[in-house]
């Protein structure tokens, strides 16, 4: 039964959310762990905006804020039980894997690299999210990450295509669509997600410093308020499709990621039956 398959999915971004959407749907309950100040960019499209506002909603998918000190397994995790809700924990050590010990544990994080906190001991099936993985190492189970052909494939064997530095082409466009932070300092937004901008309109400052948008289209995301932020980091997305509605909605990528996800489960399933959650 796909009930019966706990997943722990480490990250609340938008590419994870895409993933935690896919396995909600599919049946499998889910909980989400995040850092207390996540910087997530899609917040609109991303569970771990709970962190900042203790409930949302992506595409009919709840995510609840669940305190730290209270145990996710006391919380509805049935995603078709009563409530139906995805559990988003402050937990950026993922030690409510040694306490749920799920079947399956996917690292989310995008961090380009395993950031040494996933192991494939952590649980029957460990899965990574581009590059920085090797199947059959660190994990059981690669998805690949990178736009292309290949994106979404399941890769048993070996790692993801290499990080490129470059943001994925969107209508012609790479670096010019990412918004970055002149300097050190506390984030503000001067507009919000969902906004159409023009190509050198303030949308946000840091430390009283303009971010000014590069290129025209609509501020498909946005840092939070009230973050620190250093020089270069990303703060924010234009998209020059200019299509509001693809601002709250999960993207083509994050689909396609959360596709490969939910089939490498089922084949890494069938493959030992007998894998279950605790």
């Amino acid at each position: 039964m796909l009930e019966d398959i706990l997943v722990v999915i480490k990250g609340g971004g938008d590419l994870a959310t895409g993933v935690v959407h896919r396995l909600h749907r599919a049946g499998m309950p889910v909980v989400v762990t995040e850092l207390a100040q996540p910087t997530v960019i899609r917040r609109a499209v991303a569970v771990a905006s709970a962190v900042f506002e203790g409930r949302v909603e992506v595409e009919g998918l709840a995510a609840q804020l669940v305190e730290s000190d209270q145990d996710p397994k006391g919380f509805d995790l049935k995603p078709l039980g009563s409530w139906g809700q995805v559990p988003v924990v402050v937990d950026p050590r993922g030690e409510v894997i040694a306490r749920l010990r799920p079947t399956v544990v996917v690292d989310a994080i995008m961090a380009k690299r395993n950031t040494g906190a996933t192991a494939i001991t952590d649980a029957p099936i460990v899965i990574g999210l581009g590059p920085g993985f090797t199947a059959g190492v660190d994990v059981h189970a690669v998805i690949e990450t990178n736009r292309g052909h290949n994106l979404g494939r399941v890769i048993l064997s070996g790692s993801a295509e290499p990080h490129t530095g470059l943001p994925g082409p969107t209508a012609g466009f790479t670096r010019e669509r990412v918004l970055r932070a002149p300097c050190e300092g506390i984030f503000t937004g001067k507009r919000r997600i969902g906004d159409a901008v023009e190509a050198g309109q303030v949308v946000a400052s840091v430390a009283s410093q303009p971010v000014a948008a590069n290129i025209s289209g609509v501020l498909r995301g946005l840092l939070a308020d009230g973050l620190p932020v250093k020089p270069g980091m990303k703060v924010g997305d234009v998209d020059p499709r200019g299509v509001r509605e693809h601002c709250f909605t999960i993207s083509d990528k994050a689909r396609a990621i959360g596709g490969g996800v939910l089939e490498a489960i089922l084949y890494l399933l069938r493959a030992n039956p007998n894998t279950t959650s605790d």
